[in-house]
This record gives structure tokens, sequence and C-alpha cells, in this order.
């Protein structure tokens, strides 16, 4: 089954948790090709879709969205899973437990009706350099910390997961 794990991300993240997704997906016989959403040319070519977005501001990025409202009818008929990558695992506290909120967030803002298979918040890699400083403070106030948080036995597992329902359907 020719399968695209595609993503859009803003400082390489996501990027990283597609490859490994699709990695792990071709070592169960699938033929998975990673790919920028934003360089797919020919959704078509593609039986089935991962597809993931890093997240900002409870929303994925611009050219997730589009490659949504692109190929939203394409996608209607065929199996999707969907993933977002922020920073469930830099929350501490009583911030910790938004990370259901933001989830929810995250897919009513999704555009067009797409009937996705699952939806994973994971976490990604947040670093000091990638806030303005107004964020900074406020990452600081709110007790959050800098840091790899990708879990990615939690990946691996997601795509052995995924690979057995393709399997089954």
């Amino acid at each position: 089954m020719n399968l695209l794990v595609g993503y859009a991300t803003a400082h390489g993240s996501t990027r990283e948790t597609a490859e490994r997704l699709g990695a792990r997906l071709g070592e169960t016989g699938l033929k998975a090709e990673v790919r920028s959403m934003s360089d797919v040319e020919d959704a078509d070519a593609y039986e089935a879709f991962v597809l993931g977005s890093a997240v900002h501001g409870q929303a994925w990025l611009a050219p997730a969205k589009d490659f949504l409202r692109r190929n939203g009818e394409l996608l209607g008929v065929r199996p999707v899973w969907i993933f977002s990558v922020g920073m469930p695992g830099a929350l501490r506290g009583p911030w910790k437990r938004m990370a259901d909120e933001e989830k929810s967030a995250i897919t009513q803002d999704l555009p067009g009706s797409i009937p996705y298979q699952g939806h994973r918040l994971l976490s990604g890699v947040i670093t000091r350099d990638q806030l303005p400083f107004t964020g900074r403070v406020a990452f600081r106030l709110m007790g959050c910390r800098y840091g790899d948080f990708r879990d990615w036995p939690a990946v691996d597992a997601w795509a052995a997961e995924i690979a057995r329902e393709l399997s089954c359907g």
C-alpha cells in the first residue's frame, strides 16, 4: 500500500517525528513516503495518509491546513490518521491538564470534515530560541521547561497500530 506521511514543520521536530513514523511503517511492509505537505503534487497517488503539523497557538500551520483544503474530497474517502506536535511534555502542574483541551481545539480548527481514523497530540522539542521574548517570559511563568520531549516508544507503537489497521482493512 502506498502511504503518505505528510508533515508541516516550523523547527524540524515534526519532520523528524514524521520520518520516524515513515520508517516504522516501512518496516511493516508498507510503502511509506515522508514528504512536506507543501511539496506533494499528486495526493491521489497515495492510498492512505498519516498527516501531521507543528502546533502554534493551538492550530496547525498554514501549509498543513492548505493541504487539507486542497485535498479534502480525496481525504474523505481514504484512510487518514493525523498527529499534532506541540508542547504537552513541557507543561507542568495545572497546565499539563490542558493538553486534552488543546487536542480538541486543534481538531476543531482543522478545515473541512475529514473522517480521520485517529489523532495523536505528541510532544516535540522546545528550545529557548524558538520563542520571542514575551513567549519566553510566559513559558517560564507557567513553569514550563525546555527540552526534547518526544516519546519515541509511543510514536513506534502508534505506527504499529496504524499498520495493523491498514492490514485488516
